[in-house]
């Protein structure tokens, strides 16, 4: 699980920190820069694919885009804990050269093994301490018996992290723990009813940042992942009765439903599914990979409010790490009280315009609205313009 990120020069992101739960929803007003910190993430995770312009591409961005206007620095710095079943904590930090994409510094350590460095990279060269014990931690029984630095000149090109690169054997577990949690990132930051409705090709298991690979996503699930989504599917849209996905010319993948009246059965090509259908379809489908993060913008779009209750109760028990986006007061109530107090983060902008991110309820004045309102009662019950003003002209306030 990523337990926190600190990111530093990305967009309106300057020095920010973010203590992440299992479930978190980002609440603020419009402009905050919830939807940044999504990127932010996704972006992190991108270095660890090492295809950066690609992404960028994707996203009809350029550069320049994702550099802060705020500050004069020109590198992206960034450090991302870990929380490890088997190595406990892992840190991840990097100084990211913005033009050619590059971390130019990067290093893994773990916390528990007195902070030993597993991964330097500084100065054009490369130190990986290689670990004799290999299976678990408690093999350790010394720093010296647990390392043998092995330094080598980088005298190839590539974007994102060195961790991208690397042969399979030069990467140890402490390394690749960190390269797997990044890989297994999600985010559907982008999803629209357009990009949903597409034909598509072979997805990789991917379903696009947009949702437009949907059909050829759904056509590669396994027979008990389709039959666990047609179940819950059926929870939201009772009238529904299959789901199927079938193979056209060239490779194409098409998506259609049948839904069943006591008139008639009708069948639907993606194109006249609505929209709301289409994001739950995807949203749901995605708990059932096995990406270990996944974020979601505006979790409530386009999905009738009487079934986004039972969407954020299947996001919560996901065994996926979650992160949402939302500006519904809905949302918040269907959180118990104690998600509520982990996960729900306020985010605002300082006079300066950085983004900056507060537990809400640990805020004295919302900590003592919890007591006697829902999660959602107490959002609706706050100005967040004068709560703003509030922490930005106090910020030490906690709970």
């Amino acid at each position: 699980m990523i337990k926190s990120i600190k990111i530093d020069n990305f967009k309106s992101l300057v020095e920010f920190e973010c203590q992440l739960a299992k479930f978190s929803c980002l609440i603020g007003l419009n402009g905050a820069g919830k939807s940044t910190i999504l990127q932010a993430v996704d972006f992190l995770s991108q270095l660890m694919v090492g295809d950066v312009d690609e992404w960028l591409k994707q996203r009809g961005w350029q550069k320049a885009d994702i550099n802060s206007k705020l500050t004069p620095k020109s590198n992206i710095d960034f450090e991302v804990i870990i929380d490890d079943p088997a190595w406990g904590e892992i840190v991840w930090s990097g100084s990211i050269n913005r033009i050619d994409l590059r971390c130019t510094r990067e290093e893994v350590r773990v916390v528990a093994l007195n902070n030993t460095k597993i991964l330097v990279v500084d100065s054009g060269n490369c130190s990986i301490a290689a670990l004799k014990g290999i299976h678990r931690l408690g093999e350790f029984t010394s720093l010296d018996e647990a390392t043998r630095p092995e330094k080598f000149p980088i005298v190839f090109e590539y974007q994102g992290s060195i961790l991208s690169q690397l042969k399979e054997s030069q990467i140890t577990l402490p390394m690749s723990a960190v390269r797997d949690q990044m890989l297994d990132v999600k985010s559907l930051d982008l999803l629209s009813p357009d990009a949903l409705r597409k034909r598509s090709r072979s997805s990789d298991k991917d379903l696009g940042l947009g949702g437009e690979k949907l059909s050829a996503f759904l056509y590669e699930l396994s027979p008990e992942n389709k039959k666990a989504l047609l179940k819950r599917l059926e929870k939201l849209y009772p009238a529904l009765v299959s789901l199927k996905t079938s193979s056209l010319k060239a490779g194409w993948k098409q998506l259609s439903i049948t839904e069943r009246y006591k008139s008639a059965e009708l069948t639907s090509e993606a194109r006249h599914i609505n929209d709301g259908m289409l994001r739950a379809m995807a949203i749901v489908a995605q708990t059932l990979t096995e990406h270990k993060f996944l974020l979601f913008d505006e979790i409530e779009n386009g999905i009738n409010p009487e079934l986004v209750e039972r969407v954020v109760r299947w996001l919560v028990e996901a065994p996926q790490q979650v992160l949402v986006t939302t500006h519904s007061p809905m949302i918040l109530n269907y959180l118990d009280d104690e998600t509520a107090k982990s996960g729900i983060l306020l985010v605002y902008k300082t006079p300066q315009g950085f983004t900056r991110i507060k537990p809400f309820f640990e805020i004295p004045d919302m900590k003592k609205k919890l007591q006697v309102m829902g999660p959602g009662e107490a959002f609706v019950d706050t100005d967040l313009s004068a709560l703003v003003e509030q922490i930005t002209v106090s910020p030490d306030i906690k709970g």
